[in-house]
C-alpha cells in the first residue's frame, strides 16, 4: 500500500482521512496502564492486512525522510532517527506474531500466506535504500568520536553491520535478486510452519478405556479433557504434540500404541501428502545457499555464524563432535540396561525407538529407585509458577502482582505486573499462556510484546511465556513432569532476561543478543528448580499439601545424569544435521535421504531418532532464526555449566553477590557489549568444555579447550 498521503501524513492522519482504517485497533497507539497494552480484545483477523500495509507504508515514508535529509549525517539525524521509526509497525507485527503462534486459524493462515512475502520485500526496501545506507556508512566512519557513549558506538556498529549483511552494498540487479530470494523464502517458511501445525492438529489418536494400561491418572485426565474438547466425550485423545506424546511413550504398556504414537509424531511433515515438507526443505536450502553466495559467503552457515559467539561453523562443529562420541557411548550403555530389563520380563522385544522412554523409566526405577510418577504429584503447574516468582524475587529483586482486566488474546492468558521489591518501581508486564489449544503451535517459548528502552523516555517491557500443557478437569491442579518443570523455568529465564534489560536503544535491548548466547540466561535458571529452597516451598503434593520428601529429592539428584545419552544424542543429531545441511552449499538435497545417510555415517544409534526430524524442524525451516544455529543450545550450555559452578563452588545457589554480577553483566546489558565480553565480565574468563562434560556425566576429552 503506497498511499500518497503518507509522504506528508503519518498513520494517525491517514487513519483520520481513510474511513476504512479509522476503526482498525491495530493502528492506534496502545492505551491503558503501564505505557499501554496490546488491544487483543479488539483485534479481528480482517484488521491485519490493512494495518500491516498502512504501517509498512508509514515506515517507508519515515525512512525516505531520513535518507533525503540535506543535513550532514550524524548519530541523531540518522541512527537515532532509525530507532524512532517504525513504531506503528512494531505494534502491529507484535499482535500479528501472537496470532501466528497462538491463534492460527484458517482465516489467519490466509493472511500469513498473503503477507509473508510482502513483509520480506518491505524489509529489503529499507536495507537496500542506497541513500539511507550512504548516511549510515558516513556515520560509521565517525565511530571513533570521543563524545559517543559505548552503547552508541555499539548501536552504530550493529545497524551498519546488519545493513551490510543484508546486501546494502550490492548493485541494483543483485539487490533485486536478493529480494526475490527473500520473498520466496518467506512464503516457504509460512507454508512449512502451517503444514506442521496441520499435522499436529489433524493426527489425533482416540483411545478407549481398554487402551489406557500403564498410564498414570494425570495423563488419563488430560487425555479425557482433550477428547472432550474435541467432541469425543468418554474417549481419550493423545495429541500429536510433544507434551502429549512423551508421557504416553513413557508409561503406556501397549507397545502397539506406543509405536503408532511414535510414528505419527515423528512423521509430521513427512507423510507424502499435500502437507509433506520435503520439497519445501529442499527449496529452502537451495535458496539459502544462493543468498549466501550472492552476499559473498561460502555457505549459509558461514553467513549466519559470522555474528554468533562461535564465529565459524568449524568451531560449532568442533563442539558438537567433541560431545557426540561420549554421548553415543552412553546410549550403548543405556540400551544394554533397558534390554536386560526387557529380557528379564520376558517381553521378547528388541529395544526400538518407541520403547526407549518406556524402558528408560524402568531402568530409572531399578537403578535409582526413582519413579517419575511418584514425583509428578508434587509438581503442580501453579505452585511451580509461584516458585519461579520466588526465584525472581530472591535473585533479581522482582515482585509479581496479578493484574485483572487487561485485554488478552485468549481467556486462558493471565497477566502479572512486575515491580522492584522494596521501591515498587514498575518493571514490566508478564503474560502467561500455559495451555494447549487448536491453532497454537506446540512447544514452549518466550515472546516480547514490547522491548524495554530509555532512549527518549523510559518504556517498560512486556513479555510472555507460552506453553502447551494439557488441561485436566476443571478445578483440578495441572500436574507436570520434571522435564516440563525444567522447561517452565527455562522459558521463564528468557522472560527474566527481557525484564532485566536496562538499555537505552531498543535495537540492543532485552534478548536481542547473539543466537548462541541467548539460551545461556534461560538454561542457567533451570538450576534453581532443584534447590531445596524451591522444592520445600513449592513442590507440594496436590492432595496433602506436604512438600516433596527429602529422600525423593536425593533420588532426583542422584539420577541427575541419568538418560543423558538419549537426551544428548537426540539433540546433537538435530544440531549436526542442521549444520551439515547448510554447509552442503547449493547442491540438490533430498532431505529424507540426506538425513538417513548422514546419521548412518555418524553412527546414530538405531534406537533413537533426531529430536526434530528435518520435515518438521521448525527452529530451522519455519524461519531463519536457528538455521545453521541449532548448535546454540549446546554452546550456551557450556556457559551455563561453567557459570553454575561459580555458584556451587562458592556460597551456593543463592549467593547474592554472584547473582547480582550475573544480572549486571549478562541479564541487563542486552547487546550493548559483545556476548563473549559479557561472559568474561561475569566469570572473569572464558568457559571451557570441562564443566559441560561434568554436568552430563561424560568423560573429559583428551584436550579440552575454551569456548
Amino acid at each position: 500500500m503506497n498511499h500518497p498521503l503518507l509522504s506528508s501524513l503519518g498513520v494517525a492522519a491517514l487513519v483520520a482521512a481513510t474511513p476504512a482504517l479509522a476503526d482498525n485497533p491495530l493502528l492506534r497507539p496502545w492505551t491503558g496502564p503501564h505505557g499501554g497494552v496490546p488491544p487483543f480484545d479488539q483485534v479481528k483477523v480482517e484488521h491485519f492486512v490493512p494495518a500491516l500495509e498502512a504501517a509498512m507504508a508509514e515506515q517507508l515514508a519515515e525512512v525516505d525522510a531520513i535518507a533525503a535529509q540535506e543535513a550532514a549525517p550524524d548519530f541523531d539525524n540518522t541512527i537515532a532517527a532509525l530507532e524512532r521509526s517504525g513504531r506503528t509497525l512494531d505494534r502491529v507485527t507484535t499482535v500479528y506474531g501472537v496470532f501466528s503462534s497462538t491463534m492460527n486459524t484458517p482465516d489467519f493462515q490466509r493472511v500469513e500466506r498473503e503477507m509473508s512475502p510482502k513483509l520480506a520485500a518491505f524489509f529489503d526496501k529499507i536495507t537496500q535504500n542506497a541513500k539511507l545506507f550512504a548516511r549510515i556508512d558516513a556515520v560509521w566512519a565517525q565511530r571513533e568520536r570521543a563524545d559517543w557513549t559505548p552503547e552508541q558506538r555499539r548501536l552504530v556498529w550493529k545497524i551498519h553491520n546488519d545493513f551490510v549483511r543484508a546486501g546494502a552494498r550490492l548493485d541494483a540487479a543483485a539487490k533485486e535478486q536478493l529480494s526475490q530470494l527473500n520473498q520466496r523464502l518467506a512464503t516457504l517458511y509460512t507454508q512449512f510452519g502451517q503444514n506442521v501445525l496441520a499435522d499436529e492438529g489433524d493426527y489425533v489418536l482416540y483411545l478407549d478405556e481398554k487402551d489406557l494400561a500403564g498410564l498414570p491418572e494425570s495423563v488419563v485426565a488430560g487425555a479425557a479433557a482433550a477428547a472432550a474438547e474435541r467432541g469425543k466425550e468418554g474417549q481419550y485423545a493423545i495429541l500429536n504434540t510433544r507434551s502429549s506424546m512423551e508421557p504416553f511413550l513413557t508409561y503406556s504398556d501397549r507397545r502397539d500404541l506406543r509405536e503408532k504414537v511414535w510414528k505419527t509424531y515423528y512423521s509430521r511433515g513427512d507423510n507424502g501428502d499435500a502437507k509433506d515438507n520435503n520439497a519445501i526443505v529442499a527449496e529452502i536450502l537451495k535458496l539459502r545457499a544462493a543468498r549466501a553466495k550472492l552476499l559473498g559467503y561460502q555457505t549459509h552457515a558461514h553467513w549466519r555464524l559470522e555474528v554468533a559467539m562461535a564465529k565459524t561453523p568449524e568451531r560449532a562443529m568442533e563442539l558438537l563432535e567433541a560431545v557426540w562420541t561420549p554421548a553415543v557411548a552412553r546410549v550403548r550403555e543405556e540400551v544394554a540396561d533397558m534390554q536386560a530389563i526387557a529380557d528379564r520380563e520376558g517381553a521378547g522385544v528388541t529395544i526400538a525407538p518407541w520403547d526407549y522412554r518406556y524402558y528408560a523409566e524402568k531402568v530409572r526405577q531399578a537403578k535409582y529407585d526413582l519413579d517419575t510418577n511418584a514425583v509428578k504429584p508434587y509438581l503442580q503447574l501453579e505452585k511451580l509458577r509461584e516458585g519461579m516468582f520466588y526465584v525472581a524475587g530472591e535473585l533479581f529483586g522482582f515482585r509479581f502482582e496479578p493484574v485483572a482486566g487487561l485485554p488478552v488474546v485468549h481467556p486462558d492468558v493471565r497477566v502479572w505486573e512486575v515491580e522492584r521489591a522494596g521501591s515498587g518501581e514498575h518493571v514490566g508486564l508478564w503474560y502467561f499462556d500455559p495451555y494447549a489449544r487448536t491453532g497454537k503451535r506446540s512447544g514452549a517459548w518466550m515472546n516480547a510484546y514490547r522491548i524495554q528502552e530509555r532512549f527518549e523516555r523510559p518504556i517498560p517491557t512486556i513479555v510472555s511465556n507460552n506453553s502447551n500443557f494439557v488441561k485436566g478437569k476443571p478445578g483440578e491442579p495441572i500436574l507436570i513432569s520434571w522435564d516440563d518443570a525444567q522447561t517452565l523455568f527455562h522459558e521463564f529465564g528468557h522472560a527474566l532476561h527481557g525484564l532485566s534489560s536496562d538499555v537505552s536503544y531498543p535495537t540492543l535491548a532485552g534478548t536481542r543478543v547473539a543466537r548462541d548466547f541467548v539460551e545461556f540466561p534461560s538454561q542457567i535458571l533451570e538450576h534453581w528448580l532443584s534447590t531445596p529452597e524451591v522444592l520445600n516451598r513449592y513442590a507440594l503434593h496436590y492432595q496433602t499439601g506436604q512438600p516433596i520428601p527429602r529422600e525423593l529429592v536425593e533420588k532426583i539428584e542422584r539420577a541427575a545424569t541419568f538418560n543423558q545419552g538419549f537426551s544428548t544424542v537426540e539433540y546433537l543429531a538435530s544440531a549436526l544435521i542442521d549444520l551439515k545441511l547448510h554447509l552442503a552449499g547449493g547442491v540438490e538435497i533430498d532431505p529424507d535421504r540426506f538425513e538417513r545417510e548422514t546419521l548412518a555415517a555418524l553412527g546414530m544409534p538405531k534406537e533413537i531418532v533426531m529430536r526434530h526430524r528435518t520435515p518438521h524442524f521448525g527452529h530451522v525451516f519455519s524461519g531463519d532464526g536457528y538455521a545453521a544455529g541449532y548448535y546454540s543450545y549446546l554452546w550456551a550450555d557450556t556457559l551455563t555449566a561453567d557459570a553454575w559452578e561459580a555458584f556451587t563452588s562458592g556460597k551456593g545457589a543463592w549467593d547474592r553477590e554472584i547473582a547480582q554480577r550475573l544480572v549486571e553483566e549478562v541479564f541487563s546489558v542486552g547487546n550493548t557489549v559483545d556476548s563473549a565480553e559479557a561472559y568474561r565480565a561475569f566469570r572473569g574468563r572464558d568457559a571451557g568444555i570441562e564443566a559441560l562434560m561434568r554436568k552430563r556425566g561424560f568423560p573429559l576429552p583428551a584436550a579440552a579447550g575454551g569456548r
